[in-house]
């Protein structure tokens, strides 16, 4: 099979390489599609994220979907669920799996993820998905589950506004969940022309570059920051009003967050932070089937694995939406 691993910041190999043996309670899984996230950006960019970095060739990818080949799911189609907690610290026993301080996630650390064309994954952590539902969406259930957490926290009431700054995959993600949530407003605030646009397609009332949200600042209930960088940050603190609550979903490139403590004090705010997400697939799942929200349209790019290399340049440019790698596996294990 092909596998794409990460050899150091902004080398990408795809080699040959034996399909893996599903241990116990693992099944194997024909990878169909991988969606980049902006993660995995900083993977490739800086062969490095937060205070982890690359000490061997890495597998990337965590937004991924395939097929069970064997075991007791065979044939069926399966979101991946790329974090697998220990299910005995205390986080765990809280409820709180996201938090795991022991969790393998796919593509991180020392734990492959799918950029490859076939994967062993424990078979608790895999989703049916209904046959109809396209490869690429059923990647991107797992950045829905990343927004679907993001808006839990946010705790937005029925008919409050809400704001969403910076509008990658995931932010226009939360403005299509605030939208079908019942949000009376949603403002969206971001840099790139045809981001902002699709914003407005997705239930925006209000697209706006950061250079206009002055006139439209202080009055929102619930800011959701998902760019990563101190900028945003200080925009979602700006646009919130006092007594509010500013979630910060993005990731920032020095692993440092900055804001004017003044604004957020004065404002009496309310500052979480966002990990990962948790129980989120079968809402995920129901909302793509009620059509409350539709991913397809933020899918812009897709490549096949051995391109995997010029897909991470393109995302990188963030000229598009989501870039896909959809592997090309055969019909039989080889």
């Amino acid at each position: 099979m092909l596998a794409a691993r990460l050899t150091g910041a902004g080398s990408l190999e795809v080699s040959e390489e034996p399909v893996p043996v599903p241990g116990p309670g693992e099944s194997l899984v024909r990878v169909t599609a991988v969606g980049l996230c902006g993660s995995d950006l900083h993977w490739f960019g800086q062969g490095a994220i937060g205070d982890a970095v690359v000490t061997r060739p890495l597998v990337l990818g965590h937004e991924m979907g395939g097929v069970v080949v064997g075991g007791p799911l065979d044939g069926r189609r399966v979101a991946v669920d790329p974090a697998v907690p220990d299910n005995t610290c205390p986080r765990c026993r809280e409820g709180n799996h996201n938090l795991c301080p022991d969790v393998r996630f796919a593509g991180h650390g020392t734990t492959d993820g799918g950029l490859r064309e076939y994967m062993a994954w424990p078979t608790e952590h895999l989703y049916p998905v209904p046959d109809h539902m396209d490869d690429a969406t059923v990647a991107l259930l797992e950045p829905l589950g990343v927004a679907l957490h993001a808006f839990d926290l946010g705790h937005v009431r029925f008919a409050s506004t809400v704001g969403v700054v910076g509008c990658g995959p995931i932010g226009l993600m939360l403005v299509q969940v605030a939208r079908s949530a019942g949000a009376s407003r949603v403002v969206a605030v971001e840099p790139l022309v045809h981001r902002r646009e699709e914003a407005s397609r997705s239930g925006a009332d209000l697209s706006l570059h950061p250079d206009e949200v002055s006139g439209h600042a202080g009055d929102l209930d619930t800011v959701f920051e998902v760019a990563g960088n101190d900028d945003a940050v200080t925009v979602a603190m700006g646009m919130v009003r006092p007594g509010g609550r500013v979630v910060l979903v993005g990731i920032p490139d020095d692993d440092t967050t900055r804001f004017p403590a003044s604004v957020a004090r004065r404002k009496g705010l309310t500052i979480l932070m966002c990990r990962r997400m948790k129980e989120a697939y079968p809402r995920a799942v129901d909302l793509v089937e009620r059509k409350a929200v539709d991913l397809g349209p933020l899918v812009s790019h897709t490549f096949p694995l051995a391109e995997a290399a010029r897909a991470f340049t393109v995302a990188a440019k963030r000229e598009g939406l989501k870039t896909v790698v959809v592997p090309t596996a055969p019909a039989r294990l080889a």
